[in-house]
C-alpha cells in the first residue's frame, strides 16, 4: 500500500511540474513571437497604403480591418 501511494504522489507531482514547465516555455515562446511579429493594427495598414502612393479612407482601413477579423 505504501509503494502505491508514493508512485500516486510522484506522477501528481510530476504532472504539476511538467505541466507548470509547459505553461511557462509556452507563454516565453508566444511572447517572443508577438515581439518579433506583432498583429497588424490600423497604423501599419496606413503605413502600407501610403509606401504604395495611396490614401487610404477610414473605410478602405475598417475594411480590411475587418476582412482580417474573418480571416483569423
Amino acid at each position: 500500500m505504501n509503494d502505491f501511494l508514493m508512485s500516486l504522489l510522484s506522477l501528481i507531482v510530476g504532472l504539476l511540474v511538467g505541466g507548470g514547465l509547459g505553461y511557462y516555455f509556452t507563454r516565453k515562446i508566444f511572447m517572443k513571437q508577438l515581439k518579433e511579429n506583432p498583429p497588424i493594427n490600423e497604423k501599419m495598414i496606413r503605413a502600407m497604403f501610403m509606401q504604395m502612393g495611396r490614401k487610404p479612407s477610414e473605410a478602405q482601413i475598417r475594411q480590411i480591418m475587418k476582412s482580417m477579423e474573418q480571416n483569423k
